[in-house]
């Protein structure tokens, strides 16, 4: 993924067509594409797979770390040069976690079950959540941009009332991505979603009633008042804390980039560093 396409260097007129479309696949899904009415292309189940460099042979949708819990990693220092603000990230005026109170650091994860860069990017924030400090709590976040957008968050938040996230999540992903048995366009009823979600446990009629329910309104409301004071408009994006949206330009550096943030949360909160940790540079204006 890059929120950016970066500069195209000297191709063949052969390659071009070939980079464009690749460039296509991994750039961010904005929120203008469900008002505009631009529908969210499926990434195709063996070309779309291989489009992310990244991790080569992780198909999207597919989990790379099992879905048990595993032991949090220790913490050590971040790599790569410290990133710059305005450049590698955005200090968020007056923001706020989203779920404020854990006593960890937040890592947000705003992303859209139809965005096939979200797709790409979730095998690789799975094997990376795995290795994080205990001081370290990922949260995912549907985002709630309208159109096409709206009822696969809101069938997220319903599973995620009923307790049915972790066996649905990779699930949806491929169902859509590399299945293609769940629509984009036209935007699927409560019932197809809720019929998805009967295959992974849940009771079809409960769970339509839960995606029209005010639990799930209120998690909504909540999702798009995170998003626009965090000024979030695209997905997949990463935000710390509620004080950093991450605008790095690829996948690797938007989790190279979360650590050195994490890492100067951690510093600003009183913990101890990492052995051989680098001093964390301030806090610089956008």
């Amino acid at each position: 993924m890059t929120s950016r396409p970066a500069l195209l260097p000297r191709f063949s007129p052969i390659r071009i067509p070939l980079l464009l479309a690749a460039l296509l696949a991994l750039s961010a899904c904005s929120s203008q594409d469900a008002s505009q009415g631009n529908a969210v292309p499926a990434a195709d189940p063996v070309a779309g797979a291989a489009v992310d460099s990244t991790e080569p042979g992780v198909e999207a949708g597919q989990a790379s770390t099992p879905a048990a819990a595993v032991e949090p990693g220790p913490i050590v220092p971040p790599t790569g040069p410290a990133p710059v603000a305005g450049t590698d990230y955005v200090v968020i005026a007056g923001g706020q976690p989203f779920a404020p109170g854990s006593g960890k650091i937040e890592v947000v994860e705003v992303f859209g079950y139809t965005c096939p860069a979200c797709a790409r990017f979730e095998p690789l924030l799975d094997a990376w959540k795995a290795r994080q400090p205990a001081d370290v709590q990922v949260v995912p976040v549907a985002a709630p941009f309208g159109g096409y957008w709206e009822p696969y968050a809101k069938a997220y938040y319903a599973a995620d009332t009923l307790g049915l996230v972790d066996e649905t999540h990779d699930a949806m992903f491929r169902a859509i991505h590399v299945e293609r048995s769940l629509p984009v366009q036209p935007v699927p009823s409560s019932e197809q979603l809720a019929a998805f979600y009967a295959q992974h446990g849940a009771d079809a009629e409960r769970f339509a009633d839960t995606m029209s329910s005010f639990a799930v309104n209120a998690k909504m409301k909540r999702a798009s008042q995170f998003l626009t004071r965090s000024g979030v408009d695209s997905t997949p994006t990463l935000v710390v804390n509620g004080q950093y949206r991450i605008t790095g330009n690829s996948f690797e550096e938007h989790l190279r980039i979360a650590e050195h943030l994490i890492a100067r949360e951690r510093a600003a909160n009183g913990a101890p560093p990492a052995e051989d940790d680098a001093p964390v540079p301030p806090v610089t204006g956008d």
